[in-house]
């Protein structure tokens, strides 16, 4: 199995993964011509996607969403809600509403050799999910944009080998940043985003020896660093009562808009 996040941010979001047969999407938060140039780095087209599975409905997360749908007719895999709120959204534009394979949460689904888990997230949208990918005995995940973890996030996210985590934001950054009052609140609420702090926090239940890479995602462009977030989650394991130190863990960034280092295994 390989991952590589395509880009990665407030801005838009887009996960690949797949095996030597099987290419899915996770979310398509960039424009179909930037998904494909991502794509092509990767030596794959649009064509070769097998699904995309959307997270929710905000704009960074669908915005291509609509042109590539049209152009492909790709499968579209999402829950219920987050089906209502997608073709709710004028700015998607018309879609083929039979791509729409509607799932729901901790129930398995397989696109060929692969199974994808769609698990539940506490955020500000109609209905989001993070994802758990297995491909035989390999496990990734992708969970970003959401406000707090519990102990059932935990226990979907342990024995992962590959995790993409939300770091969005510094604290003081976000505090003494020109982001106004309500926005600030919604962010740091428990329907917001995991700040860099509780992403390590998160990130000391789950870590384990043979866990190949944790990649830091969807960073604010406002309210964070890539260098903050790195060194503020690698302190928080350091702190912690876990016998690792801060170069113990294979730790990497995703970068805002532009291909990130891809993870095999």
């Amino acid at each position: 199995m390989r991952m590589c996040s395509i880009a990665s941010g407030s801005s838009g979001n887009c996960i690949y993964a797949g095996s030597d047969t099987t290419h899915i999407l996770i979310d398509t938060g960039i424009s179909g011509k930037r998904t494909e140039k991502g794509l092509a780095e990767l030596d794959l087209s649009l064509r070769e996607i097998d699904g995309i599975f959307i997270t929710h409905e905000h704009a960074d997360h669908i915005q291509g969403l609509g042109v590539i749908s049209r152009k492909y007719q790709i499968p579209i895999y999402c829950t219920e809600g987050t089906k209502r709120a997608v073709l709710a959204d004028k700015r998607v534009g018309a879609m083929d509403e039979s791509l729409f394979q509607v799932i729901k949460p901790d129930q398995k689904y397989t696109v060929k050799d692969m199974m994808i888990t769609p698990i539940r997230i506490s955020h500000d949208a109609a209905e989001p999910v993070g994802y758990k990918i297995n491909y035989g005995k390999q496990k990734g995940a992708v969970v970003t944009d959401l406000g707090v973890y519990n102990d059932y996030i935990v226990e979907n996210l342990k024995d992962t080998d590959i995790l993409f985590l939300e770091a969005n934001h510094d604290v003081n950054m976000l505090l003494v940043g020109s982001y106004p009052y309500p926005l600030k609140q919604r962010i740091l609420g428990e329907r917001g985003h995991l700040s860099n702090e509780a992403s390590g926090q998160l990130l000391c239940r789950i870590l384990h020896d043979d866990m190949k890479a944790i990649v830091l995602s969807h960073l604010s462009e406002e309210n964070n660093l890539p260098e903050l977030a790195y060194e503020t989650v690698r302190a928080e394991v350091a702190m912690s009562h876990l016998p690792y130190k801060g170069g113990d863990f294979p730790l990497y960034v995703a970068k805002r808009s532009e291909l990130s280092d891809v993870i095999c295994i």
